[in-house]
């Protein structure tokens, strides 16, 4: 994958790979708490979460599809997609054109159960929210991690980050705030 390093040393390169390492991991390990506090109340996990997000925003998914945007095992996103159809939340299908792949999409239920996800947000309770406050106070906004979207480009794509954009999209313009809380918007 790297072909010249006259670029720079090994030094450096090794200290940046475990400064990179280190605080990923002090970030995921935050992160992972919090989401796992929003979610607990609704007996999800985070892959399940993961999945109906990702259904969602897509207006339907395949599981190839899940899997790559959720960054997760083909296998993990067919079992999890697997527990929330038994649970009511999502449903399974091929297409006439493509039956090579499986497909699944949101139950009336299962955006309910997202929708209720949004609408009980609050993000005084999760650290890394809080922990970015102090910068938006200074900056007059949150960071937008240019240099993180841009390796994650190198990494998974053009793809990854348009359907990352899109859900950042889909929220701006899918719902309205009311009273600090998320709605969807009803036109």
């Amino acid at each position: 994958m790297i072909n010249n390093t006259s670029e720079f040393s090994m030094k450096e390169a090794l200290i940046y790979s475990q400064r990179v390492a280190q605080l990923s991991k002090a970030l995921w390990k935050t992160i992972e708490k919090d989401w796992q506090q929003w979610i607990k109340p609704y007996d999800l996990n985070i892959n399940e979460h993961h999945i109906l997000w990702i259904a969602y925003h897509l207006k339907g998914a395949s599981i190839s599809e899940i899997a790559k945007f959720g960054v997760m095992h083909v296998s993990t996103a067919f079992n999890f997609s697997k527990k929330l159809e038994d649970r009511g939340y999502l449903v399974f299908s091929k297409k006439e054109e493509d039956k090579r792949n499986t497909y699944v999409e949101l139950t009336d239920s299962g955006e309910l159960l997202l929708l209720d996800l949004m609408e009980n947000y609050r993000p005084s309770t999760y650290s890394v929210f809080g922990g970015s406050l102090p910068l938006k106070e200074v900056y007059g906004k949150f960071p937008e991690f240019l240099d993180l979207v841009s390796i994650i480009r190198k990494i998974y794509g053009d793809e990854f980050l348009d359907i990352f954009e899109r859900s950042i999209e889909n929220i701006e313009n899918d719902f309205i705030e009311v009273d600090g809380k998320l709605y969807k918007r009803v036109d």
